[in-house]
């Protein structure tokens, strides 16, 4: 049997407070976390610093796997710049090993041609920064057909192209790999993999959208059990991070016993 690594992203339990948040990962077994820069009234957004951070982490005995993330990152300009380089220095001092990037995600930039220039043109960009920070990008193409970035095939193309992989990574996340309807996995490039399922019976994949997002169990659309085990035997590693955007999991009153019963769900089938 494959050892299966879980890891917690904040969105699985968006209302907990940090501190709570990597208790309740510890309670699970699980000792990588990902926190977020878009949780209003928590850490990031709530100003708390990045050493309090580094702190907390330190006392619950968790890894900050990854900040989530810089958005619309192939959107390169001064404002993004100035984000990059605050996240960069944020996820250094608190510890965190990666940033997650995601692309623009409003009918932009899809062109062909551009989306691959824009696409480059950033990495380019950033790459001195994480490289200096000791950080590693993970970039994660979302399924939407909206998507400036859905293709993991021209991310990879990218990086590769760059000669960066061991600044840049790819995100696969089992939701928006089977929106994207794309086949190859890529697992030597993959350092995150972030699994949710959708269980809804009546939603048509071309309308599946975040809300739909549930905690994986028997009754998953996705094939995330097919997604992870042809990862695992292609060699990834990593962890499997938990994140659910569902409002229904979100309003969960005991969020640890149905992130339990999903983690039983998986290993058993995996």
């Amino acid at each position: 049997m494959t050892s299966v690594r879980f890891a917690l992203n904040h969105m699985s339990a968006p209302s907990l407070p940090i501190e709570t948040f990597f208790a309740t990962a510890k309670s699970l077994g699980i000792d990588a976390v990902e926190i977020r820069n878009d949780l209003d009234g928590n850490a990031i957004l709530d100003g708390t610093s990045a050493t309090e951070i580094r702190a907390a982490a330190a006392r619950h005995g968790v890894t900050i796997i990854s900040i989530n993330a810089l958005q619309r990152f192939n959107e390169w300009n001064e404002t993004r710049a100035k984000e990059a380089a605050d996240l960069i220095g944020y996820a250094r001092d608190c510890g965190a090993k990666a940033l997650v990037l995601v692309p623009k995600n409003d009918g932009t930039g899809r062109e062909d041609g551009v989306r691959q220039a824009n696409l480059r043109a950033a990495l380019k960009a950033l790459k001195p920064m994480l490289d200096a920070a000791g950080i590693i990008g993970l970039v994660e193409p979302l399924g939407f057909e909206i998507c400036s970035l859905r293709s993991k095939t021209e991310a990879a193309d990218a990086i590769e192209q760059m000669g960066a992989q061991s600044t840049f990574r790819l995100v696969h996340d089992t939701f928006h790999h089977h929106l994207a309807g794309e086949t190859p996995i890529f697992a030597d490039l993959t350092g995150l993999v972030h699994i949710s399922g959708v269980s809804d019976p009546a939603v048509s994949v071309s309308d599946m959208g975040d809300p739909h997002r549930v905690l994986v169990d028997e009754r998953d659309r996705l094939d995330n059990v097919g997604q992870i085990r042809a990862l695992l035997e292609a060699g990834y590693v990593g962890p499997l991070s938990f994140e659910p955007f569902a409002p229904d999991v979100h309003a969960l009153k005991d969020p640890a016993s149905a992130l339990k019963a999903s983690m039983n769900y998986l290993t058993a089938r995996l």
